[in-house]
């Protein structure tokens, strides 16, 4: 555990990470529950998969591995996971969207401002 704690840079994190980061970990939550409950369908393992490059994006950025890149990869693997979302459910109005649904696009879209605006500062 001593290791890891070596390797967090922490210290480097601004609220506008933290906040990225927390919107990350929201939707990543959301991909797993959906993933556990579409097992073992193929849509099941996207989602696990989703989850994973979430989780990986987050880790990444806690150990200051090379931030700016995470976060340029980040930006078109959110827009992917809305995109991907649009064209499974094709909702015919914002009435039609469940309220997670509406919450992990919400997030995903705020995830991807900051996205922008990380990789801009640094």
């Amino acid at each position: 555990m001593a290791r890891l704690e070596n390797r967090l840079a922490l210290e480097s994190l601004s609220t506008l990470h933290w906040i990225a980061i927390g919107l990350a970990v929201l939707t990543a939550v959301v991909h797993l529950v959906l993933g556990l409950e579409f097992l073992p369908h193929w849509m099941g393992v996207a989602f696990l998969l989703a989850t994973v490059g979430f989780l990986l994006g987050i880790a990444l950025v806690l150990v200051d591995y090379r931030r700016r890149l995470v976060y340029l990869l980040g930006i078109p693997f959110t827009v992917g996971q809305i995109v991907l979302w649009y064209a499974l459910n094709r909702p015919d109005g914002l009435g039609a969207i469940p309220a997670v649904e509406a919450v992990d696009k919400l997030a995903q879209l705020l995830l991807i401002v900051a996205l922008i605006v990380l990789f801009r500062r640094e």
